[in-house]
């Protein structure tokens, strides 16, 4: 697709991630998401047969959504997926090696980083945006905030890891800039239903807050 990832993080700046899901249901998931609003769609690599997934999901909605791979963790890993044709590498560490090859390959990085030295080590790489993964570990979201004064205003600050529609308020108060969704938007198994409603909840979550913020 032709439209930027810093232009689809400010019209919605949500990560879909579908951890477990399969290759047969990979398809119908992904529509119910991009009908809610969402345009940035991450298959984990620990998924199961995920280059299948994403090379689905590359062919049925690249011109529509920003398709990529989450948990992405060797080189290897990587050439696998630029060949896919999916823009977006999503890892849950800071691999400054990892981020610079998938920004000469073209792709966008999404790395992980849980300090300020990660966060900057993955950005002097190049990253487009970093997550503070695992969000869920620290006792106080005011952390975000604290990490949020040192880096810089422009960055893509997601938590990821335990965001909910209820807190996602919460979390834009004290600095966060966008999200990776897991569990609370997809569990392995679950119906197309139940990813319709927790999708249409974090859409209105995000709606919300932009009215509330004006």
């Amino acid at each position: 697709m032709n439209t930027s990832f810093n232009e689809l993080m400010a019209e919605f700046p949500m990560v879909a991630i579908l951890r477990g899901i399969k290759p047969e249901e990979v398809v119908e998931h992904t529509q119910v998401l991009i009908d809610s609003g969402f345009r940035l769609i991450e298959v984990p690599l620990n998924s199961p047969d995920a280059f299948t997934s994403i090379r689905l999901l590359q062919r049925t909605f690249g011109q529509q959504a920003l398709i990529g791979a989450g948990t992405v963790l060797t080189m290897a890993q990587l050439t696998e997926l630029v060949a896919t044709g999916a823009k977006l590498m999503v890892c849950p560490h800071t691999d400054v090696e990892l981020i610079k090859a998938a920004k000469v390959a073209g792709m966008y990085a999404m790395p992980g980083f849980f300090t300020a030295s990660e966060a900057f080590a993955a950005l002097h790489a190049g990253a487009d945006a970093v997550k503070l993964f695992p969000a869920e570990v620290l006792p106080n979201i005011n952390v975000v905030k604290a990490l949020g004064a040192v880096i810089p205003q422009d960055v893509w600050l997601c938590p990821v890891g335990g965001v909910t529609p209820d807190n996602v308020p919460d979390y834009f108060a004290v600095g966060a800039k966008g999200f990776g969704l897991g569990s609370a938007l997809y569990k392995k198994g679950q119906s197309v239903e139940v990813t319709k409603v927790n999708a249409d909840a974090f859409v209105a979550a995000w709606n919300d807050y932009r009215q509330t913020s004006v």
